[in-house]
């Protein structure tokens, strides 16, 4: 009974190899659901428990018989059946119903086997109360994982809501040339499959599976567009460049992903500095190791007042924040997730002696081919 791995397993056992031992023609095996204050019964092979409906009353044998501090008590009821409560540290978590034995007699069950079966009952309500707490579990870990997602899709919508909403309202403004109300547009239309694109990679990362959708860039103007991109989705942030990537040079990298990595720890930075300021991205290409793909390093380096040291060590965790109004702590560890699935590491550096003096962050992404998909994860 306590070696069952599954409800399932211990379930038949209970009602299949029990009752054939005891000769007994059928038996059933009822959860007590605390939460609707009733008797559930559990058939093997099922994956939910079934609710005994009153028009199906062949589901559960008749008892007649009550096992109780080890013996048998007859009931009002009559019938030639066995109800068996099964008692576990935390009360009642079940009833096992015996069915009639073959053969009738007036006692269904000689005295060694009500013993045997008293302890059985014991070690099955031990078994059936871990499962039923294991099950509980894993209903919490699912809903805290939901949470966590809801406050994920929050998180990266707002920065892309807000600039649709901005340029709508522009639109709403009387005397705008077609160049100017094309232009609008065409912006609003880049963000909506951002974030559709965003909603994609929500359910890719519910689902655990990582998935990269690589193509080759030309590194140094995709940066350049960037950083311009930043500048006019975070309203008074200047982002200071130091793009040392020769022209010619180019590589394959999640180009979405790239930007929500960049864009995540630019968007914090401009919460912490007060809602404005300038950002420092330092940007170069690495030669790899030998037979190794080269490495394009990234740095972000803020002018405020730095991470706070009781959060450094758990600073990439979910939920981490500190010095933000209204900061749900899930930008870094966004961040964090898309640089790994590139391969790459993410790291909190000390403050360059000749720097700003505030948060600095270092950024390595191997740089990979189209065709590639990366560590964990296959190409779209």
């Amino acid at each position: 009974m306590l070696e069952a791995a599954t409800l399932d397993a211990l379930a038949r056992l209970l009602t299949q190899a029990l009752p054939q031992g005891l000769g007994i023609e059928r038996a059933a095996l009822l959860l007590w659901n605390r939460k609707l204050d009733s008797f559930e019964a559990l058939t093997p092979g099922e994956t939910s428990l079934a609710a005994v409906r009153p028009e199906a009353p062949a589901a559960v044998p008749d008892a007649g018989f009550l096992l109780a501090d080890g013996a048998l008590l007859p009931t009002p009821a009559g019938g030639e059946g066995v109800l068996v409560p099964l008692m576990a540290r935390s009360g009642v978590v079940g009833m096992l119903v015996l069915g009639a034995r073959r053969g009738r007699r007036a006692v269904p069950l000689r005295p060694t086997e009500v013993r045997l079966l008293t302890i059985l009952a014991g070690r099955a309500a031990l078994a059936l109360e871990n499962h039923l707490y294991q099950k509980e579990l894993i209903s919490s870990e699912r809903m805290a994982a939901l949470g966590a997602m809801a406050g994920m899709l929050a998180h990266d919508f707002r920065n892309p809501m807000t600039v649709v909403r901005g340029h709508a309202e522009m639109l709403l403004e009387d005397g705008l040339a077609a160049t100017e109300v094309r232009a609008q547009a065409e912006l609003i239309i880049k963000m909506v499959d951002r974030l559709d694109r965003m909603t994609g990679e929500i359910l890719d990362f519910a689902r655990a599976g990582a998935r990269l959708a690589r193509r080759t860039l030309a590194l140094r103007a995709f940066l350049q567009g960037l950083a311009g991109d930043l500048e006019r989705e975070l309203p008074g942030l200047t982002i200071v460049r130091r793009i040392e990537v020769p022209e010619a040079a180019s590589g394959g990298l999640d180009e979405d992903k790239v930007r929500r990595i960049i864009g995540n720890l630019a968007a914090n930075a401009r919460d912490v500095m007060g809602g404005r300021g300038r950002v420092h991205l330092f940007a170069q290409v690495a030669a790899g190791a030998e037979g190794e793909a080269d490495i394009l390093v990234l740095e972000l380096a803020d002018e405020g007042p730095g991470v706070p040291p009781e959060i450094r060590a758990t600073l990439f965790e979910p939920f981490v924040t500190a010095r933000k109004k209204g900061g749900t702590g899930l930008g870094l560890a966004v961040a964090r997730r898309f640089v790994e699935d590139h391969g790459g590491a993410i790291e909190l550096v000390a403050a360059a002696p000749d720097g700003p003096g505030g948060a600095r962050f270092r950024v390595t992404i191997p740089l990979g081919t189209a065709a590639q998909a990366g560590e964990g994860g296959a190409a779209r």
